[in-house]
C-alpha cells in the first residue's frame, strides 16, 4: 500500500509500513522512514509506483484548463477527488485525482484551501481581480525583459534613465526599472554602473556627480521658499569705526570685517565685526528652520548652494557703504609688545568702508609693501589702510607665534591653497565642459594671515567667554597632535591642540554656517545679560536641540566638504585633459601615494616601492575616469631631492591622505541579485 501525504505544503509519496490512530510510518523512495500525522494523509493507492504517480499526475495537471476546472467544481466545499470526477470522469483514477490536487493547490486565485485536500471556489469577482493582477504582472515582466534587452544592446530605456540615481543609490527593489538593470547586469555579466555607462544612461560625468549629490542631500531641489529678511528690531548704536572686509571676489556672504583704532597711542583697539543675522532671525523662525535644514553653504568650483536665500544674505552681509548690524569684539593690544589685553563685545551698527578682495590685492599687499616699498599698482583704497594693515600683519605674526608655542611645534604650510575659475559658465551652474583655470593663493600670505589670526582670536575669546558665563556653545576641539587624533565637535569648552588654544568655537561665519548662527545667539545673550545669560540664552546646558545641531552639522559638514573635494578633483582632471598634461612631478607622501607639485592632486603610483617619503618623482599619468574620479600613474624618473621641511611633510601627512583619490560610487544595487541569476522580489571661500 502506498500513500500520498502533505508535508508543509509539499506533496510526498511513499510505502505505508504501519499506522496507528494518529500517525503513520512511511518509507520514502530514498529509503528514509518518516512519521506522518494521520490528518496529513490525503490518498492511499496500490499503483502506480509513487514516483511514477507524481510524474504522471504532473503531466495531466499541465493539461488541465483552470477556467474549465473552475466551472466544473462544486459550489460548496469539495475535495480534490470530487473535482477529478467532475473534470475527467466519474471513474477518475489515482493519477487524475492527484492531477486535480496539484491544479487546485497551484491556483489560489481560483480556489481557496478549506483544509487538508479540501477547497472552495473563490467568488467570481475575486477571480476576475486575481486574473487582472496576473495579466498585469505578466505585462510588467515583459516590460522588464524588454528594458533589460535594450540595456544589454547598449541603449537605455527612458524610464530607466529617469530613475537613474534612485536605481543606483536608493532603489526600490520592487521597481521594474531596478529589476531591469539587475537582469541586464546578470545577462551581460557587466557591473551595473559600467552597464549604464555603456547604455548611455550617464550622459554627462559632471551631471552624474552633481545630480547624485542633489539626490542625496537636496532631494526637493535647491530653491528657496518665498521668505524675506526680518529687520533688526532694536535700535543699535553706531560704531565709531571705518571697518573693512577681506574676501575673494566671488564672496557674497561677507561675514567678517576688521577695524583698527588708536595707532600711535600705545594701546591699539582691534575690532572684529561679524555680520549679525542672529539679531533679526530668532530660533524657531521660518528662516531658522530653513538654515537648520541646510546647515551650511555648499561650495564647489563655479557654483555654490547658499544656506540662506540671496535676498536674506544681502540684507545682513557686510557690504561696503552701509552701516551693518554686527556683533563686534573689541580687543585691546599693546602697540609695542602686541600683548593681548581686555576685550568687550558690542551689539551695534558698523560702517563698512571697504570690501577688499584677495584675488585683486594679494600680489600688492606683500611683506615688501607692508615694509614701505612703493607699488604703483596699489589702488587708492589702500592708501589710508596701510598703517592699519601693517599693524594687523605684525599682530597676526605675533599671535601665530604664541599659538605655536602653545601648540608645541610650528604650523608649517608649504603648499598653496588652490583656486578654481571656470570660463564660459552659462546660467547659474556649470555644464561640466567649461575651460578651467587653476590658480594659487599661498597659505600665510599677509592678507590671508591677518584674517585667519583675527578670526582665531575672536573664536577663542568668545568660546572662553561663553564658558565663563555658563552658556553652552558649539566647540571644535582636538585632544592632541598625535596621529589619528581628529578634531571633534561638542558643547564643552575643550582645548584645540591643532590651533594651540584653550577653547575654540565657530562664531565668525553666521551667514554660511548654522553652528556659527547658533553660537551667535548664545553670544548675543551674553552681551545682553552677562553672568545671568544662562537663563536668557536660547540653548541651555545639555539641551537636546543643541546636541542634535552638533550631530546634524557634523554629518552635513563632512558630506559637503567631501563633495567640494570631489568636484575640485573633477575639475583638476579636466585641467589635465584640457592642457594635454600626461606627465607631472610629484612628491611621495606615503607608500604608493604621491602629491602633485603644482596641482591639487593626490594619486596612487606604481614603481615607488622602496622609496622614502619625500622623494621627488616624475610621473606618467594613466587614463582618467570621470565617473569614479580615479587616476593613477607610473614612476618614470627619480628627480633630485627637493628642499622640503620633513616636519612639514609630517604635519600635512594626514591631510594629504584624506584628500579624495576618487569618488567610489557606493551603489545600492544588490550585486548578489544579478550574480544569483534572478531578479529580487522586491576651497573657494575664506573664513
Amino acid at each position: 500500500m502506498h500513500i500520498l501525504f502533505d508535508e508543509a505544503g509539499k506533496f510526498l509519496t511513499g510505502r505505508l509500513l504501519s499506522e496507528s490512530d494518529s500517525s503513520l510510518q512511511v518509507e520514502l523512495d530514498s529509503g528514509k522512514r518518516v512519521k506522518v500525522k494521520a490528518a496529513n494523509a490525503l490518498l492511499r493507492f496500490e499503483k502506480p509506483a509513487p514516483a511514477e504517480l507524481l510524474k504522471e499526475a504532473g503531466s495531466l495537471a499541465e493539461g488541465m484548463e483552470l477556467e474549465l476546472a473552475y466551472e466544473f467544481a462544486p459550489e460548496d466545499e469539495f475535495g480534490f477527488a470530487d473535482l477529478a470526477r467532475e473534470y475527467f470522469s466519474a471513474q477518475a483514477g489515482t493519477a487524475q485525482q492527484v492531477a486535480a490536487l496539484l491544479t487546485l493547490q497551484n491556483a489560489p486565485h481560483y480556489f481557496r484551501r478549506a483544509g487538508k485536500g479540501r477547497f472552495k471556489k473563490a467568488p467570481p469577482e475575486i477571480v476576475a481581480q486575481a486574473l487582472a493582477a496576473i495579466e498585469k504582472k505578466k505585462e510588467l515582466q515583459a516590460r522588464i525583459e524588454a528594458w533589460a534587452a535594450e540595456l544589454v544592446a547598449g541603449r537605455c530605456p527612458e524610464p530607466v534613465h529617469q530613475q537613474l540615481y534612485r536605481i543606483l543609490f536608493k532603489p526600490d527593489k520592487n521597481g521594474p526599472e531596478y529589476k531591469a538593470v539587475v537582469e541586464a547586469a546578470r545577462l551581460s555579466h557587466t557591473a551595473p554602473l559600467v552597464l549604464l555607462q555603456q547604455a548611455g544612461a550617464i550622459r554627462s560625468a559632471y551631471q552624474f556627480h552633481w545630480q547624485r549629490f542633489l539626490f542625496e542631500h537636496f532631494p526637493k531641489g535647491t530653491g528657496f521658499p518665498a521668505l524675506s529678511a526680518p529687520p533688526v528690531a532694536e535700535a543699535l548704536p553706531l560704531a565709531a569705526v571705518a571697518a573693512f572686509s577681506i574676501d575673494d571676489s566671488a564672496t557674497t556672504e561677507i561675514d567678517d570685517a576688521l577695524s583698527v583704532q588708536g595707532l600711535g597711542s600705545g594701546t591699539v583697539t582691534l575690532g572684529i565685526h561679524i555680520a549679525a543675522p542672529g539679531l533679526a532671525i530668532a530660533p524657531g523662525d521660518p528662516l531658522d528652520e530653513l538654515a537648520r535644514t541646510r546647515l551650511s553653504t555648499v561650495y564647489m568650483p563655479g557654483h555654490k548652494i547658499t544656506m540662506l536665500p540671496d535676498a536674506v544674505v544681502d540684507a545682513y552681509t557686510l557690504q561696503a557703504g552701509r552701516d551693518c548690524p554686527a556683533v563686534s569684539l573689541y580687543v585691546e593690544i599693546d602697540e609695542a609688545t602686541l600683548a593681548v589685553g581686555p576685550s568687550r563685545t558690542a551689539l551695534e551698527r558698523v560702517p563698512i568702508a571697504h570690501n577688499l578682495r584677495h584675488d585683486r590685492l594679494d600680489t600688492i599687499v606683500t611683506e615688501a609693501w607692508l615694509a614701505g616699498e612703493a607699488n604703483a599698482q596699489a589702488p587708492a583704497e589702500l592708501a589710508g589702510l596701510q598703517p592699519a594693515l601693517v599693524f594687523l600683519h605684525r599682530f597676526a605674526r605675533e599671535h601665530k607665534a604664541q599659538r605655536e608655542i602653545a601648540r608645541g611645534k610650528p604650523e608649517t604650510f608649504t603648499r598653496p591653497d588652490y583656486t578654481f575659475k571656470l570660463e564660459g559658465v552659462q546660467g547659474d551652474e556649470p555644464a561640466g565642459d567649461e575651460r578651467v583655470l587653476i590658480g594659487t593663493r599661498s597659505r600665510g600670505a599677509p592678507l590671508d594671515l591677518m584674517v585667519a589670526e583675527a578670526m582665531i582670536l575672536a573664536n577663542k575669546t568668545w568660546g572662553l567667554w561663553l564658558a565663563e558665563c555658563g552658556v553652552p556653545g558649539i566647540y571644535r576641539s582636538q585632544a592632541s597632535l598625535l596621529p589619528g587624533i581628529k578634531v571633534r565637535m561638542g558643547t564643552k569648552a575643550l582645548p584645540h591642540a591643532g590651533i594651540g588654544v584653550k577653547a575654540y568655537t565657530w562664531a565668525t561665519s553666521p551667514l554660511r554656517r548654522y553652528v556659527d548662527l547658533v553660537n551667535q545667539w548664545q553670544i548675543v545673550a551674553c552681551a545682553r545679560h552677562g553672568k545671568t545669560a544662562a537663563l536668557a540664552a536660547p540653548f541651555k546646558p545639555k539641551d537636546a536641540n543643541l546636541l542634535a545641531v552638533v550631530s546634524a552639522f557634523d554629518a552635513a559638514h563632512t558630506a559637503y566638504n567631501g563633495f567640494q573635494g570631489g568636484m575640485e578633483r573633477y575639475w583638476t582632471l579636466q585641467y589635465l585633459r584640457q592642457n594635454g598634461i600626461t606627465e607631472l612631478t610629484a612628491t611621495l607622501i606615503k607608500d604608493g601615494l604621491v602629491r602633485a607639485d603644482t596641482l591639487p592632486l593626490v594619486l596612487p603610483v606604481l614603481g615607488a616601492d622602496g622609496l622614502q617619503r619625500g622623494a621627488h618623482l616624475r610621473i606618467r599619468l594613466g587614463a582618467i575616469d570621470d565617473i569614479t574620479l580615479e587616476l593613477s600613474g607610473t614612476v618614470i624618473e627619480r628627480l633630485d631631492q627637493p628642499v622640503e621641511d620633513p616636519a612639514a611633510l609630517e604635519s600635512e601627512a594626514e591631510e594629504d591622505e584624506e584628500e579624495p583619490l576618487g569618488a567610489p560610487v557606493a551603489l545600492a544595487i544588490d550585486l548578489d541579485d544579478a550574480a544569483a541569476g534572478e531578479t529580487p522580489p522586491g576651497g573657494t571661500q575664506n573664513g
